[in-house]
């Protein structure tokens, strides 16, 4: 079975990975500033910190939206290369031993969103929608 039915769900199912993506990201930037779900172990946080904080707020808000999704996603997933290889690649250079598997993963699904766009439901695809053309 090769699984050929989905493919007409692709935009779909790519708006349900950029909005779970998105709201995952945020939450990183709610536990920093908000202290919700959960509060972040550092406080008051460093200067690197607040400025990852300020990426995943703004970033995990525009993903969510699919607002400059292709932007918003390609600065995020240069911010969780630069916290890989910052914060979990020298403790180990194994993911599974350093805790980087979550740096890793949502780099990899950011440049994805970053070239493939925003899908289904989003502010991008309905502005592109509208557009005259020229």
């Amino acid at each position: 079975m090769d699984f050929r039915f989905l493919e007409r769900w692709q935009p779909e199912l790519l708006a349900v990975l950029r909005i779970v993506t998105g709201l995952l990201f945020l939450e990183h930037a709610t536990s920093k500033f908000f202290a919700f779900p959960v509060p972040f172990p550092v406080h008051p946080l460093p200067t690197m910190l607040l400025a990852a904080g300020l990426i995943e707020l703004v970033a995990g808000v525009l993903v969510t939206l699919g607002l400059f999704t292709r932007l918003a996603a390609f600065i995020a997933s240069g911010e969780m290369a630069v916290g890989y290889f910052m914060m979990h690649f020298p403790k180990s250079p194994w993911p599974l031993a350093n805790q980087g598997e979550g740096a890793i993963l949502f780099c990899f699904i950011f440049l994805y969103l970053a070239a493939a766009g925003a899908g289904a439901w989003s502010v991008d695809s309905a502005r592109t929608r509208n557009e005259p053309i020229r």
